[in-house]
């Protein structure tokens, strides 16, 4: 089993939905665009939030353990995927791509 790097690579913010279905929240995400994460194998990488990491756990499982070409061709890396997180206001999409370094056991 691999370790797999997450990357933020974008994250978007739509505004004009969160003013006409969202109640009023302090906080939402602390992603910041360009925040890595080192996934060891399937274990959530520290500091990861709970609601993305169920959107890209089964990914990054898949990969870790040598699966590749996700939705046959769908990435130009075969050992690799975009997700985005489950957050309808605010989605962060994470690149998720197989390390050469083993996971941790």
């Amino acid at each position: 089993m691999k370790k797999c790097r997450i990357t933020a690579i974008r994250k978007a913010n739509y505004t004009d939905l969160q003013q006409k279905y969202e109640n009023p929240i302090d906080h939402a995400c602390d992603i910041r665009e360009g925040q890595v994460f080192i996934a060891n194998g399937w274990q959530k990488p520290e500091g990861m939030c709970d609601s993305a990491w169920e959107s890209m756990s089964v990914f990054v499982m898949t990969l870790a353990h040598g699966g590749e070409n996700i939705y046959n061709g769908w990435m130009k890396n075969p050992k690799s995927a975009m997700i985005s997180c489950n957050d309808g206001f605010r989605p962060v999409s994470f690149y998720i791509e197989v390390l050469d370094e083993d996971a941790e056991t």
